[in-house]
């Protein structure tokens, strides 16, 4: 083969990857042949080079995409309060503060139904007060000393009260065999009417109907029943004869030294709230006085009037009525309708049906009278008590401490309400506990302490 068949190939066209150094000229003579660049073609060096880059860039990515995390920050934070909205802010403030106070009046409750043995004569004897403290003051004027006065009103009170339980007591038990007989006579009657009247009750049925419930009697007096019952029996006189010294001595203690008791409680309380304290507890006294002044009055309306019915009508035991009366009308909205029912059974049994007939209407004509005329007049001039308040007290003295608490929780309604508006009529806008603080320490002519000097200390 020539030559140009081993040179740069048939076609004229170098090969690229020829490597001869030489190339011939187009005038015949030989030049060093270029290297030309070769395109996707480099050297291990670079190659590793760049792989070296795309590693470092790599993990430069992977450490931004992963960083290391930031030290917990400490110190005081950047908000005085927790950011929350205003409203629900506001919302929580008065939830807690009344949750506060809602267990705190419930433990309250509960402590005092556990000890209703020692309280409930501690509030009697208080109201007792309340009602004979006009007495003592007016005997106190005359000349009498103050413990003199009191222990005076105290026994005039128990001789009345014994008296009064004395004629009643001797009236009921000379009426007794004539009620026990006019009872007799009127479930005769009642067993006629059975036999004639629409029920057509044969002798054998009324017969069964009075074995149960003899029977039934006399299940519940079995030898443990009584043995029982006995002793629940005791405990309630041993409660009741131990209520009753409490009542005596607590009455005449509070009518002589009423006034040095109530200041030893009110130095108790903090001295910036000593003035309000006692405001309040001079409050709740005047209420509380005027309260049992208008229930004694309402309570002798309802005993004289229910007393001249039953007298017109020749109703027995007039005095035990009027005394039974007397004593429910302090037991607000059922007291005296409950003592007014005895009396209607009463004329009942004595008289008959139409003498009870009677008799029920001239209870509630005066029940009437008391609800309508009397009780708002002087209710609503002495004690603003709404009856929804007097209902929903009553229901709480029931469930605290039954009968008793009942009869003191409208009292109690009537000086807490008196007091929630002293206070809230009292209340100045910016009062502040420091500022009272202040004010002390300036009339007792002495400086505050500072926050350097209770440090020191």
């Amino acid at each position: 083969m020539s030559n140009e068949a081993d040179g740069p190939g048939a076609n004229g066209v170098a090969d690229p990857t020829d490597p001869s150094p030489e190339t011939p000229a187009a005038d015949g003579h030989h030049e060093p042949r270029r290297r030309l660049p070769i395109i996707g073609m480099r050297s291990r060096d670079e190659e590793e080079g760049i792989a070296q880059r795309i590693a470092h860039q790599w993990a430069q990515l992977r450490d931004v995409r992963r960083p290391e995390p930031e030290p917990i920050a400490t110190g005081p934070s950047n908000f005085s309060r927790a950011q929350v909205p205003w409203g629900l802010d506001l919302a929580a403030a008065w939830a807690w503060r009344f949750l506060i106070i809602a267990i705190a009046g419930y433990v309250i409750a509960r402590v005092i139904g556990y000890f209703a043995v020692i309280t409930v004569p501690l509030v009697i004897a208080l109201l007792l007060s309340a009602l004979a403290v006009p007495v003592v003051d007016l005997l106190q004027r005359v000349g009498f000393p103050r413990g003199l006065a009191a222990i005076l009103v105290v026994l005039a009170g128990l001789a009345f009260v014994a008296s009064l339980l004395t004629f009643a007591g001797q009236q009921v038990a000379n009426g007794a065999n004539d009620l026990a007989d006019q009872v007799v006579a009127g479930l005769g009657e009642i067993k006629s009417w059975l036999k004639t009247g629409p029920l057509h009750a044969s002798d054998s049925q009324i017969n069964d109907y009075i074995d149960k419930i003899q029977k039934g009697i006399s299940d519940r007096t079995k030898d443990g029943v009584k043995l029982s019952s006995v002793t629940e029996v005791g405990t309630v006189l041993t409660h009741v004869l131990a209520g009753f010294f409490v009542i005596l001595f607590s009455t005449y203690f509070f009518l002589a030294d009423g006034d040095r008791i109530w200041a030893w409680f009110v130095r108790l309380a903090p001295r910036a709230a000593r003035e309000h304290v006692d405001s309040s507890g001079r409050v709740a006294w005047i209420s509380l006085t005027q309260f049992v002044r208008a229930t004694v009055i309402v309570a002798l309306t309802d005993a004289i009037g229910i007393m001249i019915v039953a007298a017109i009508l020749g109703v027995p035991f007039v005095l035990a009525i009027g005394v039974l009366v007397f004593l429910g009308a302090f037991i607000p909205m059922v007291g005296a309708t409950i003592a007014g029912t005895v009396a209607i059974l009463v004329a009942l049994v004595d008289q008959g049906p139409l003498t009870a007939l009677l008799m029920m209407g001239g209870v509630i004509l005066i029940q009437q009278i008391e609800g309508h005329v009397l009780q708002p007049f002087l209710m609503g001039r002495w004690v603003s008590v709404h009856p929804l308040g007097v209902i929903v007290a009553i229901g709480c003295g029931v469930l605290v401490a039954g009968v008793a608490g009942a009869l003191v929780a409208v009292p109690l309604a009537a000086a807490v309400n008196s007091v929630v508006q002293h206070l809230a009529s009292n209340t100045r806008v910016g009062d502040d506990a420091e500022e009272q603080l202040a004010e002390d320490y300036q009339e007792l002519g002495e400086s505050p302490p500072t926050n350097e000097s209770v440090r020191n200390d």
